[in-house]
């Protein structure tokens, strides 16, 4: 294995390998009506599409049905995209709600779907072209790969082996290990016997690698910004001008990792 690819790829699942805003944004109408009752239950024609663009302000589930009352409200999308950090707190002072209540209501919403209409709900999520093939051939490469994501792991195992991909449960780490992503990377490079391992990490939230960077001992893990996933202009303009990090586009990804540099 040449030092110009990885013995060992973890990805990020959502914004990497998957497209969820369709059940992003399903889940958080489905949230804000419950929450707000609007007069009518079917969504604006642009409201999703306007979500989908503003998806990248967004850093926990709660935010999501927020921002679908912000864009009810009439706020620009320009605003939101450079203001987000105070809108959203000022609209659940307003109306005197909590981001914990509104998050229980979110995934009580989502786990009541999953219970009743598991395959509609799996139907919700999109992979990204190319993306299922090169995860098959850094498998069969001998290439450890590994998935280290928010969503909880037993859905990631679901969609994968939906499109043919069998991972043990242990190259998983969803929701459900609780703890912060670089914690995770730190395991997985201890985990390795041979020390000459070579890490890198896919991930598309800038600030998820920027905690990374902030590890003194992961200071030879190669971090990735995946430029097709849930970030800004401003943030993948950012990533270009950071020496740390790499900035990846969809088509080099699907190619062979010397295609990466």
């Amino acid at each position: 294995m040449t030092p110009s690819s990885p013995t060992i790829l973890a990805l990020d699942f959502d914004g990497v390998i998957c497209d969820g805003l369709i059940e992003y944004f399903e889940v958080a109408w489905r949230t804000y009506c419950e929450i707000w009752s609007p007069a009518n239950d079917t969504p604006p024609d642009d409201l999703a599409l306007r979500f989908y663009r503003l998806r990248p302000v967004i850093e926990t589930g709660w935010e999501m049905p927020v921002l679908i009352k912000a864009l009810m409200n009439g706020i620009s999308d320009e605003k939101i995209l450079h203001e987000w950090v105070s809108i959203a707190p000022q609209i659940l002072l307003d109306d005197k709600l909590q981001a914990r209540e509104i998050g229980a209501k979110l995934d009580n919403i989502r786990d009541e779907w999953i219970a009743t209409d598991l395959d509609g709900w799996l139907s919700l999520h999109r992979f990204y072209p190319g993306v299922i093939e090169k995860i098959k051939l850094t498998v069969a490469d001998g290439v450890k790969l590994y998935i280290v994501t928010t969503k909880e792991g037993r859905f990631v195992q679901q969609l994968l082996q939906k499109e043919g991909v069998t991972l043990p449960a242990a190259a998983i780490f969803g929701k459900e290990v609780k703890r912060p992503k670089y914690e995770i990377l730190r395991e997985l490079k201890q985990a390795e016997l041979d020390k000459s391992v070579s890490l890198w990490f896919v991930e598309d939230r800038l600030k998820t690698l920027h905690l990374v960077q902030q590890q003194t001992d992961l200071e030879d893990v190669k971090l990735i910004l995946a430029d097709w996933g849930y970030n800004t202009q401003t943030e993948r303009e950012s990533a270009q001008h950071d020496p740390r990090i790499h900035l990846l586009s969809l088509s080099q990804f699907a190619k062979d990792f010397s295609a990466w540099h």
